[in-house]
């Protein structure tokens, strides 16, 4: 079985290789990319529910009369995967300045597109600071 061929099958033969103590036989290359690409899906799935919780965020402040309940629950959700998500991967917390950076600059985006405003409508920077932003109950006005 290869990497290229058979993803699952290559992943079951790894795994018995190992189990076996069978080290020298192992496709480490493929290995090592695949254990890479584990941690940059964990920081795009941090990043993910941040951009979704920030523009949510944007909404509810800058669209207070369509306000409801989706929007809340969807919020909700979203702080707690996204405290999930960190809880999971503690490694990541020294990277949530550029997360934060790179997660608001595409809620902008998201929000202007679901909102019908204009992007420069909202600020540039983010207007929240994590504790804001985390708080089980911030809602800005």
């Amino acid at each position: 079985m290869t990497y290229e061929s058979d993803f699952y099958g290559w992943t079951q033969e790894q795994a018995g290789l190992i189990r076996s103590g069978r080290f020298s036989d192992l496709d480490i290359a493929n290995i090592l990319e695949e254990i890479e690409s584990m941690g940059r899906s964990e920081k795009r799935a941090l990043d993910s529910r941040l951009t979704v919780l920030l523009a949510h965020l944007l909404k509810w402040h800058y669209q207070p009369g369509r306000r409801g309940k989706s929007w809340q629950l969807t919020i909700e959700v979203q702080r707690i995967s996204f405290v999930d998500v960190l809880d999971d991967n503690p490694s990541l917390k020294p990277q949530l300045p550029a997360i934060l950076s790179h997660a608001y600059a595409k809620a902008r985006i998201e929000a202007a597109k679901e909102t019908g405003l204009d992007k420069t409508t909202f600020p540039v920077d983010c207007p929240w600071d994590w504790s804001a932003i985390l708080d089980d109950g911030f809602y800005p006005d």
